[in-house]
């Protein structure tokens, strides 16, 4: 205050104070209403923008990121995330492509961080791309939201302080499947699979298969089958699957994978003999509704798309979302939307308890472990890995195809609660499942 007043004076500026310094205190207040706008929130946002990947995961997580930070921006996000952008400063947003090896990608995250000096990094699909550049992130100390990468190795043996993972891991996808065909399925005698053939389809039949173990330990495993990933050709295969006669046939393919399986296998009436247990099914719902056969089951890696809660949230964002691309935002938008949300929370925060002033990465950091926050596919607790792993409600249904009204339904819908599909404090989950899942909290 003082060095401001002889400033003035030192320039021959005259000041008419009446009776104190509360005029000279009223005009410095008066000239921050005319401050320099707060200096951005760079994002840089790693997706896939090429390759087999992009219809299912990086163009509806690009249109979730537009949608999402245009709305934070402008602050016309629903309660409690309506106030304008991160602790009061602007978002800008780089998107590229995630495509290419583990080493391409560590060197544009390097990119990211290093030369276009981004603040935060929200991104990645794949799991070795998540498992490659967790270990940058913490070299560079840059504050890293994993979106969608489904790996439960990410956290479990490793300990991080900048990377997060708001999502939840796939193991609670595949445990909550087993409980869904087990309660459907009462004494069913036998299952099979059919995976792609690399750490996402390996990983999950691994949790599926050993949560079957555990649960129904009389239930036989049949037939595992590993084709190639985008072989799109599964004709040996689901011949081998028909022979075996299993009940239900369990499968985490996505985006082609799955389309070219759901034709062929029905082409072939597969789905009159196994039911077909698809955990990210959701995700061309809309796109095959009246090819996916009735009785299907089908997850959305938590509640996602049509197994979403009617909450504020997911109103604002499946309303929005149609409206400007024309297709329900599937499992991979909402992903991308909660992850926002996520850092929204713990920026906010974070400013908050610096004073409204902008807050340090390990600020921020702090606040985003152990953080409780509501997105549009309900609460989400950053419980698992130290306080970096999110847990969510993980819903399955059964498919059936409204002809009245043409569009996809989900019936007969189970809610497993969060604390029923992921163990407690830091135990490693294949081996609480090979416990038997002690203490898993289900309704």
């Amino acid at each position: 205050m003082e060095r401001i007043v002889r400033l003035l004076m030192s320039l021959g500026t005259r000041l008419v104070i009446a009776g104190s310094t509360a005029a000279v205190f009223n005009l410095i207040v008066a000239g921050a209403g005319h401050a320099e706008t707060p200096v951005p929130v760079k994002i840089g946002i790693p997706i896939f923008l090429s390759g087999a990947a992009v219809g299912s995961f990086g163009e509806p997580s690009r249109n979730a990121a537009n949608l999402v930070l245009e709305a934070i921006n402008a602050g016309t996000l629903p309660s409690p995330y309506n106030t304008k952008g991160l602790g009061g400063a602007p978002v800008e947003a780089k998107i590229i492509d995630e495509a290419g090896s583990a080493n391409t990608v560590v060197t544009e995250f390097r990119n990211l961080v290093e030369r276009d000096g981004m603040n935060v990094i929200v991104g990645y699909v794949s799991s070795a791309s998540c498992l490659a550049v967790a270990p940058i992130a913490e070299q560079l100390k840059a504050l890293t939201i994993i979106y969608a990468c489904g790996t439960s190795r990410l956290f479990e043996g490793a300990s991080y302080e900048y990377v997060f993972r708001v999502s939840p891991h796939t193991s609670s996808d595949n445990i909550a499947a087993a409980r869904y065909v087990l309660r459907k399925f009462p004494g069913l005698e036998s299952y099979s699979g059919i995976n792609q053939n690399y750490s996402w389809g390996q990983d999950a039949w691994v949790d599926f298969s050993g949560a079957m173990k555990t649960l129904s330990p009389s239930t036989k495993s049949q037939e595992a089958l590993f084709p190639k990933l985008f072989s799109g050709e599964y004709g040996a295969e689901i011949s081998t699957l028909l022979i075996s006669g299993s009940k239900v046939v369990h499968s985490s393919f996505w985006d082609g994978d799955l389309e070219s399986f759901i034709t062929q296998s029905t082409a072939r009436k597969l789905p009159q003999i196994s039911t077909l247990v698809l955990t990210v099914g959701e995700q061309v719902i809309y796109r095959n509704a009246e090819r996916i056969p009735d009785g299907t089951i089908i997850g959305a890696r938590g509640p996602n798309g049509i197994l979403a809660p009617d909450n504020g949230l997911n109103r604002w964002f499946a309303e929005a979302y149609l409206k400007r691309f024309g297709t329900p935002p599937n499992f991979p938008s909402y992903h991308m939307y909660q992850s926002l949300l996520g850092l929204k929370a713990a920026w906010d925060k974070a400013a908050s308890e610096n004073g409204g002033a902008r807050p340090s990465t390990e600020q921020v950091a702090a606040k985003f472990k152990y953080l409780e926050f509501q997105t549009a596919s309900g609460l989400i607790k950053m419980a698992l890995g130290k306080g970096h792993q999110g847990i969510e409600d993980m819903p399955f249904g059964t498919y059936k195809y409204n002809h009245e009204k043409h569009q996809p339904e989900l019936v007969d819908i189970v809610n497993y609660p969060a604390e029923c599909v992921n163990p407690s404090g830091e135990t490693v989950t294949a081996v609480w499942i090979a416990q038997g899942m002690p203490d898993a909290k289900c309704q």
